[in-house]
């Protein structure tokens, strides 16, 4: 009988087939940068922010893994999962910090406002994907009902960071799919018209006793702070003012590693999560900024390139969406710290402490792969 071996090689090739090595390389020099800045930011956080990583790639692997056309049929069980989890949390949830955002399921707490950000993408290119060749106006009302019911949950929590990015998400694939610019104009008309009225009556919309229809007062609060940060300098407008006081004094080259007066004199809140742009900025400056910035450019074009070569019109609406998601993360988190967007709590893609977020953006990555791993076996 022969001897039955194994090729220690060959093995290692079958499990990272379906790895698209440019992601690959790109994700590990994000996680690698992460790591840097967290030793400075939280040190004591490191051990735990490694396991997260551990875990989001191996989740990622599974879900390259898995066939495109198998990732796009489990959408409509993950929408609905997804959409009663929230419907458990407005009735069951937990309450935390004035937001009823978690799940006890038992053993752990789940945040099902995460699943969404994947499930509805997903959702929404399954349904134009089936649609195809017919798709016309009530496709566009079926897909925009689907896409209003969970956002609609979120923002009750109240969750506006995560609403926004899930919103984000449909809106994308809603987007790609062919919405006509004439519906999309007139929205984009209204929200610069809002916005200009805002900035220019600012003083008088923000007083205590003028109601914004629609907005929690501590939204309202968001908005007034982001246009004049020292009407609550020790309070509401802490966060913006420190932040933007530590991007400024990193200047060009910054202060050095851990020598960031900010973010070691304590005086920068979040500087793990939600502000670590700011630590980066405070101690690598303007050229650290721009390697992340440069990092950042080389996911958002290698997810564009797999959206354009994807095989069929549900994975290029999946592949589109997922990378203008990581666009959404990066825009936003980086628009809060820097004082042009309100603070809605988003964390900065891949850089971040937490595993919900790194788990959620990996998946997202996992997709990708998925996807471009699909257009090289049809070639074969």
């Amino acid at each position: 009988m022969g001897e039955w071996r194994i090729n220690p090689w060959q093995s290692l090739k079958t499990v990272l087939r379906p790895l698209d090595p440019v992601l690959l390389l790109i994700l590990v020099a994000l996680m690698v940068y992460a790591v840097v800045l967290m030793v400075s930011a939280s040190s004591d956080r490191i051990e735990s922010q490694l396991i997260h990583m551990a875990l989001a790639l191996a989740l990622m692997w599974v879900v390259a893994c898995i066939p495109s056309q198998r990732l796009l049929s489990l959408a409509l069980p993950l929408y609905l999962v997804g959409v009663a989890l929230l419907v458990a949390v407005l009735l069951f949830g937990e309450v935390s910090k004035g937001a009823q955002r978690w799940l006890n399921i038992g053993v752990t707490r789940i945040q099902p406002s995460e699943l969404m950000k994947i499930a509805m993408p997903l959702m929404l290119a399954w349904f134009f994907q089936k649609r195809e060749g017919h798709i016309g106006w009530r496709e566009f009302i079926v897909a925009s009902a689907l896409f209003a019911a969970p956002v609609a949950l979120i923002v009750k929590q109240p969750d506006l960071g995560t609403s926004l990015l899930v919103a984000a998400a449909g809106l994308y694939v809603i987007f790609f799919a062919g919405l006509s610019w004439k519906l999309i104009l007139p929205a984009l008309v209204a929200g610069i018209v809002a916005i200009s009225a805002v900035a220019m009556f600012g003083d008088t919309l923000c007083q205590p006793d003028f109601a914004w229809p629609g907005l929690r007062d501590y939204q309202k609060q968001r908005v007034c702070t982001l246009l004049d940060p020292t009407r609550d300098p020790l309070n509401k407008g802490f966060h913006i003012i420190q932040s933007t006081i530590a991007i400024g004094s990193g200047g060009v080259d910054g202060k050095g590693w851990m020598q960031g007066t900010q973010t070691h004199l304590s005086f920068l809140p979040e500087r793990h999560t939600d502000f670590i742009f700011a630590v980066l900025a405070e101690e690598f400056g303007l050229i650290g900024a721009l390697l992340l910035l440069l990092m950042y450019f080389a996911l958002l074009a290698r997810g564009a390139y797999i959206a354009a070569i994807a095989p069929t019109l549900g994975t290029r609406l999946l592949a589109g969406a997922v990378t203008m998601i990581f666009f959404t993360y990066v825009f936003v988190n980086m628009g809060m710290v820097s004082g042009i967007l309100p603070v809605v709590g988003v964390p900065l893609p891949f850089i971040s402490y937490g595993g919900t977020a790194l788990v959620t953006l990996c998946l997202g990555v996992g997709i990708l792969m998925s996807i471009r791993h699909g257009k090289l076996a049809l070639k074969r």
